[in-house]
């Protein structure tokens, strides 16, 4: 699968290993930064992650920051993006099944390496439900086309 990645200077650490971790699994990183743990703006790195799942560049994306919820928020004005925010594996697993995200943002300062990759892994093996869900993810991405 090919994955676009990023990271502000707060999820940076967890995002090289993160990264590593995904090339020795078979996948393709597409890594859009950031370079350093010196301090940068979130948005500056969501935003490229995001466009690059919506044109279909990449299949998905993973976004880490201290907290993972700015890069939900940044990545989410994306037309086309369904960012979650996740913390643990069921809510991974959840978030693809029900809400089919393309992209998920997770935290480099409050949740371990391990559980995050555990975290991807279920983002990344688990697929969407479609049937009654199908209706409400429609519904979410009509509020795009009004707004």
């Amino acid at each position: 699968m090919r994955i676009a990645i990023a990271s502000d200077h707060g999820g940076f650490d967890a995002k090289e290993q993160l990264r590593t971790w995904l090339e020795q699994a078979g996948h393709e990183c597409v890594d859009f930064g950031c370079n350093s743990t010196d301090s940068v703006d979130y948005p500056d790195y969501a935003v490229p992650v995001a466009e690059s799942v919506a044109t279909g560049r990449c299949e998905r994306g993973v976004l880490v920051c201290g907290t993972g919820i700015g890069m939900s928020l940044a990545a989410n004005k994306v037309h086309g993006i369904r960012a979650a925010n996740v913390t643990s594996v069921p809510f991974a697993e959840l978030c693809r099944e029900h809400n089919d995200a393309n992209v998920i943002t997770l935290s480099g300062r409050f949740v371990s390496l391990e559980d995050n990759k555990r975290i991807v892994e279920a983002f990344l093996d688990t697929q969407f439900a479609g049937g009654r869900h199908s209706t409400r993810v429609s519904k979410i991405m009509a509020i795009e086309q009004e707004s």
